[in-house]
């Protein structure tokens, strides 16, 4: 004999009214089909209100901290959503401590591990309401095929919901990482000079048996502190007989840089050979004692001093992009789109010059539009063959462009975890992250403009052999700060 349950209904404390209990805390256990909503609707309620399950039909202790998590959390994501909107600089501020001064700069990793271990935090408490809400369902009640569909949906939905918190926890940690391996922590922000941000940008192979690297390409990139327009000027790597802007290696060479024949550490006037002259043949702390102790190196610092005295310009700051991991982070943007103006060749070395490609090459790039990976991108821009230096030079300054045109916020997004570790492999530099939201704002006001280029190449009118360094000089004047053009008098 089947026994009635007992009615669901319960005297209420305000004027002896009576009222029915809700179904979600007191079900009637007995009714498989009131069992099986009841469960669904739990389950529901936790993937979308997170904490709600337990407020309805638990304790109500843990839905208090589940729902109050939860707000805090939207409140987070709104706030974040309106700083991304309207405010990208001063949210970018926030999370990476660069409101804080440089004093307090080993302080500047907290914001984003806390709000690594927020994320966390959410994650785990997601799991354990998903548990909780699992235990008030009573999956014995319901329906024979409802029990196992109710809970494979809260385990997909848990891992949809707490993974991507934890997703998100790890991306922010990575995050965090690849800003302290790669920029100053501590480093006060330098002032744009004449109106601009001037960086000098080195690229080079540091893989085996390249005991004496020298810098194979070498560019200055001006960003104009307001617009965010941005120049580069490339700089051939064997210009010869430059001048140094004052410091040690302006002492040193008065009247310009000079080679020095020597059979067992020698050097020549180029401006890629100083690294060999200041760190391979020399003592270059000596030159540069405090190089090191600011993220530099006496090589970098030369080559610095070099490129002020050849454009006359302030240059404070240097990126150096490692060549020999450069295809990786190619890779991690998804690759880069490039027109090819003419057929280049795939591999190649010393022992096949003067031999046909034909002969040694292991592929080839066609001419014409072009999606390229990263090693294609590489031979692209290192191929020495069927072309000269000059031309070398103007396919890498193409390839930066190419690249500045990928980092969009869907590609970073998207493909962020792969991005950070690829350029916390192959980037150093001395730029200090109080510097990185002003830099970020300027992108993305570049990404609205063209990027302008200067080549001092025969082509631009520069003789590769004797360079007119003044003029150099005012021709990177000129095209930083245009002339106003005088407007005619009327009549």
């Amino acid at each position: 004999m089947t026994v009635a349950s007992p009615p669901r209904i319960t005297a209420a404390p305000r004027g002896g009214r009576v009222v029915e209990e809700r179904p979600l805390r007191h079900p009637d256990s007995s009714s498989r089909a009131m069992m099986t909503r009841r469960g669904w609707w739990l389950v529901a309620l936790n993937f979308l209100v997170p904490g709600s399950a337990q407020a309805v039909a638990g304790n109500r202790r843990l839905g208090k901290v589940g729902l109050a998590s939860t707000i805090v959390l939207w409140v987070c994501v709104v706030l974040t959503l309106l700083f991304a909107l309207l405010a990208p600089t001063a949210g970018l501020s926030v999370v990476t401590g660069a409101w804080l001064p440089s004093w307090l700069g080993l302080l500047r990793p907290l914001p984003l591990l806390l709000i690594q271990g927020v994320l966390l935090a959410y994650a785990i408490l997601w799991v354990v309401l998903t548990i909780d809400t699992l235990r008030l369902v009573r999956l014995v009640r319901t329906g024979t095929g409802a029990r196992f569909g109710i809970a494979a949906v809260a385990v997909a939905l848990l891992f949809m919901a707490s993974g991507s918190a934890a997703y998100a926890s790890s991306a922010v940690g990575t995050a965090r990482e690849t800003l302290g391996s790669i920029f100053e922590a501590t480093g006060p922000a330098v002032p744009p000079s004449d109106g601009y941000y001037n960086i000098l940008l080195l690229g080079a192979d540091s893989g085996e048996g390249r005991d004496s690297m020298r810098f194979d390409s070498i560019s200055v990139v001006s960003v104009n502190a307001e617009t965010g327009a941005t120049t580069i000027t490339g700089i051939p790597r064997d210009m010869p007989h430059f001048p140094f802007a004052e410091g040690p290696m302006q002492d040193r060479y008065p009247n310009g840089h000079e080679g020095h024949a020597d059979a067992s550490c020698g050097w020549g006037s180029g401006i890629n050979q100083l690294r060999t002259e200041v760190e391979v043949c020399q003592d270059g702390d000596t030159l540069y004692p405090d190089a090191t102790a600011n993220s530099s190196a006496p090589a970098i610092e030369a080559t610095k001093d070099a490129a002020e005295g050849i454009l006359g310009i302030e240059i404070p700051y240097y990126v150096f992009v490692d060549m020999h991991g450069f295809a990786s982070l190619i890779d991690a943007l998804g690759g880069v789109d490039i027109t090819v103006a003419e057929r280049l060749p795939k591999g190649g070395g010393p022992a096949y010059e003067g031999q046909p490609a034909e002969e040694w090459a292991i592929g080839w790039i066609e001419a014409g539009e072009q999606h390229m990976s990263g090693d294609t991108a590489q031979w692209y821009a290192r191929s020495r063959y069927t072309t000269s230096d000059f031309d070398r030079m103007e396919r890498q300054r193409i390839l930066q462009q190419a690249i500045l045109a990928q980092f969009t916020p869907q590609t970073v997004l998207t493909r962020f975890q792969d991005v950070a570790a690829a350029g916390a492999d192959i980037v150093e530099t001395d730029l200090p992250q109080s510097l990185l939201p002003t830099l970020a704002d300027l992108a993305l006001k570049a990404k609205e403009l063209p990027v302008t280029t200067i080549e001092l190449t025969p082509e631009g009118g520069i003789d590769e052999y004797e360079p007119d360094y003044a003029y150099i000089a005012e021709l990177v004047r000129t095209t930083l700060h245009p002339p106003t053009p005088t407007p005619t008098p009327e009549g």
